[in-house]
C-alpha cells in the first residue's frame, strides 16, 4: 500500500526542513561513534534481521560487529571518534536493505512455516 504523497513530503528531507535537520542530526550522533544507520537493528528483536544478518558475507557481519564494539569502547570512555575519521564515515550507506528485501517474501514460500489464514 502506498502513502499518501502528503506523508511522503512531511518525512522527505529533501522537501521538509525539519526533516533534513533530524537526517543531519542523526548523521552526526553515528559518525560520533563510527556506527551505520542499519547498525542499530536488533536482531533479538526482529527475525528478519536475524535472517539477513545470517545470509551476509562474513566479513559483512565482522565489520558491523566492530563498529558495535569501537561504539560501545568510544561511549563507556565518553569520548567520540577523532575528527578526521568522522570525515570518512558513511552513516546511511545500506548494507542490508537488498537482503531484507529478499527475506520479505521468503517466509512465505516456504512450506514449513505455520499457516494462521483460515481455509
Amino acid at each position: 500500500m502506498a502513502s499518501p504523497s502528503w506523508l511522503q513530503a512531511l518525512l522527505n528531507p529533501n522537501k521538509n526542513w525539519f526533516a533534513k535537520q533530524h537526517m543531519k542530526t542523526v548523521s552526526q550522533r553515528l559518525r560520533n561513534y563510527g556506527l551505520r544507520f542499519e547498525d542499530l537493528y536488533d536482531p533479538k528483536e526482529d527475525l528478519d534481521i536475524k535472517e539477513a544478518l545470517d545470509r551476509l558475507p562474513p566479513e559483512i557481519v565482522d565489520a558491523r560487529n566492530q563498529r558495535l564494539k569501537r561504539a560501545m569502547d568510544l561511549s563507556m570512555k565518553h569520548e567520540y571518534l577523532p575528527q578526521d575519521l568522522q570525515a570518512l564515515q558513511t552513516p546511511f550507506r545500506s548494507y542490508l536493505k537488498d537482503m531484507l528485501a529478499l527475506i520479505d517474501g521468503s517466509y512465505l514460500d516456504s512450506d514449513d512455516t505455520l499457516d494462521f489464514v483460515g481455509r
